[in-house]
């Protein structure tokens, strides 16, 4: 009998998804499931962009151009100007949601082998991204004492070997919602330059930044300009996670000119989802302003909440729709499943995705959950009614004698 590949068996599988089974058994029994696993929003999708998918008259959905349609390209660049993102419209390739970006951006840069220096906790699909390219993820890990602030310049400069090619962040992060400073992105610069680097940037969640703190793309940062490779996703921004369009940024031609050959091989990005996002550029200004009031008081409930449960500790994220917390819990993998499994209160439990997905080395997260706020505040009340009552039943409770510092360290 043949075998499949080798990438095809260390492929990971999403960390985040593989509780869908028990989630999908737990329905037929009849439990109400609160779904904080997946950034996956219950906000509206703008009615701009649902009046295009509605007006489409097309008479032949035709390829478009392997980097995009035009136009789109086009109204998307005067969209980053006015985030003080000064690129132009042949700066950027239109791609199959920020998936592909981050794909096309490893395989243009990156030859297998190589290293990218990625901080951790980060998002789970970035080990999958670098298994399909053949590259190595070399994590520095931030902590939860300082609500998982950029490891500091040592670090990276420990990690760094002859084969380091890269370094990737996510701002505001996913998983933990932690948005970088200037300072702390002009810190990086000082790495990329000094050892020749490409930095990538994942600010898919640019729009989501609170309590007045700054949004600051890598892009901002003065003689960057030929190491940046910036990844964005219209998922998040418009609530829009199924039209799957994306974008690779660069002002670095030969990136530019080696990511559209992979391109060109994928033949082009969805012609409906290109329509409907080209629309979204005109939402005004009054959807972000409504949903980020929404998202602040998600945020401001949930850690509240969570902070208030015995042995729960959660830093307050600054940005992105998403926490980590660290549980009074033996294994979050294993009561993750049991919340599935075993538990309801009133017929109800909570799904929530385990910390180890977001560690190179699972057993660094085996006391962590992210958890998505993107349910309803009145969703949000009775998932965090049931993450307490489940904590208080749960068999693998820890005790409560040790401090933070330690617990982290377990």
């Amino acid at each position: 009998m043949p075998t499949i590949s080798e990438k095809g068996m260390h492929m990971p599988p999403s960390p985040i998804r593989k509780l869908v089974p028990y989630a999908e058994a737990a329905r037929k029994r009849g439990v109400h499931i609160y779904h904080l696993n997946i950034g996956q929003p219950d906000i509206p999708t703008p009615e701009v962009m649902l009046n295009a998918i509605r007006g489409i008259d097309l008479k032949v959905v035709e390829y478009s151009h392997s980097a995009g349609i035009e136009s789109y390209r086009r109204k998307l660049a005067g969209y980053y100007q006015k985030n003080r993102i000064m690129v132009d419209w042949q700066d950027i390739i239109v791609t199959t949601g920020g998936s592909e970006a981050i794909e096309i951006g490893m395989m243009s840069c990156l030859n297998p082998g190589d290293e990218i220096i990625v901080p951790e906790p980060f998002y789970a699909n970035y080990n999958g991204f670098s298994t399909q390219a053949g590259v190595i993820v070399k994590p520095i890990p931030s902590s939860i004492e300082t609500g998982f602030a950029l490891p500091p310049i040592e670090e990276f400069e420990k990690a760094i070997t002859p084969r380091t090619k890269a370094i990737l962040i996510c701002n505001p992060s996913n998983p933990t919602g932690y948005l970088y400073t200037r300072a702390e992105l002009e810190t990086l610069k000082s790495i990329v330059i000094k050892h020749d680097l490409f930095l990538f940037s994942d600010e898919v969640y640019r729009e989501f930044c609170y309590d007045g703190h700054e949004y600051v793309s890598v892009l901002h940062l003065d003689g960057l300009d030929q190491h940046v490779v910036l990844m964005d996703s219209i998922s998040k921004r418009y609530s829009a996670c199924g039209a799957r369009i994306g974008a690779l940024i660069s002002k670095n031609k030969e990136v530019m000119a080696a990511a559209l050959k992979f391109a060109q091989a994928r033949l082009s990005p969805p012609t409906f989802g290109q329509i409907a996002a080209e629309a979204a550029i005109d939402t005004p200004q009054s959807y972000f302003d409504e949903v980020i009031h929404e998202y602040v008081a998600r945020r401001d409930f949930v850690v509240d909440a969570l902070n208030r449960m015995e042995g729960v500790y959660c830093p307050k994220p600054s940005g992105a729709f998403y926490c980590m917390a660290q549980l009074p819990v033996d294994d979050t993998d294993t009561f993750c499943q049991w919340l599935l499994e075993s538990f309801s209160h009133h017929d109800q439990t909570v799904m929530l995705a385990p910390g180890s997905g977001f560690y190179s080395r699972p057993e660094l997260g085996k006391r962590q959950v992210r958890i998505a706020y993107v349910l309803s505040l009145d969703s949000l009340r009775k998932a965090m009614e049931c993450l307490e009552m489940a904590l208080k039943h749960y068999p693998g409770r820890l005790p409560m004698a040790r401090g933070l510092a330690t617990e982290v360290e377990a």
